[in-house]
């Protein structure tokens, strides 16, 4: 699995309008995902093991958040013939193993990962109640081992967006897998 950085993003670009299905077909449209303060979307898959280091950090965030008005997605645009462990039907194992308890998006067509201009699995995204992005960067500075974390970042972002302060003004690049890009 190839190391990936994930790229610049300018910040109050807009998020990208689009609508895709859960593992049961349930369908989500972009326009309607947002909470009162703002959107976490995180561009991530089944078997990356930067992403399942997160995965537990990420559920708990989206959890406590969801009550103070962020609501949280996941999307995987690995749905690729060379990666089952990242179908749909291994989504819905990880949902009950993880308890994933907000939508998990199936980009079969990749083209919502494309227009995120995403890069990696995890890449995490913090859009505004007006669909504006606040945030892109990593969850904090130590994606292996929580317990060795000296710097959280997305929840103070988290939290700045939340009491209407400016966006932080360092935001490190996520790492990760690449993303199994269909056409590659």
């Amino acid at each position: 699995m190839a190391l990936v950085g994930s790229i610049h993003v300018e910040l109050k670009s807009t998020l990208p309008i689009f609508t895709l299905s859960d593992t049961s077909g349930i369908t989500y449209d972009s326009k309607d995902l947002s909470g009162d303060k703002g959107l976490l979307v995180i561009v991530t898959c089944n078997h990356c093991p930067y992403a399942i280091a997160v995965w537990p950090r990420l559920v708990r965030l989206a959890k406590a958040f969801r009550a103070k008005g962020i609501n949280s997605i996941a999307i995987n645009p690995n749905i690729h013939p060379d990666f089952p462990q990242d179908s749909p039907s291994a989504m819905l194992e990880k949902i009950e193993e993880w308890g994933i308890d907000f939508p998990y998006l199936v980009d079969d067509t990749q083209e919502v990962a494309q227009a995120l201009d995403a890069q990696c699995t995890p890449d995490i995204y913090l859009y505004d109640a007006e669909g504006q992005l606040y945030y892109h960067g990593r969850i904090d500075d130590y994606w292996k081992d929580e317990s060795k974390v000296t710097q959280k970042e997305l929840e103070p972002a988290m939290d700045a967006l939340i009491a209407a302060q400016p966006a932080p003004k360092k935001q490190y690049p996520t790492v990760g897998c690449s993303i199994k890009w269909n056409d590659a």
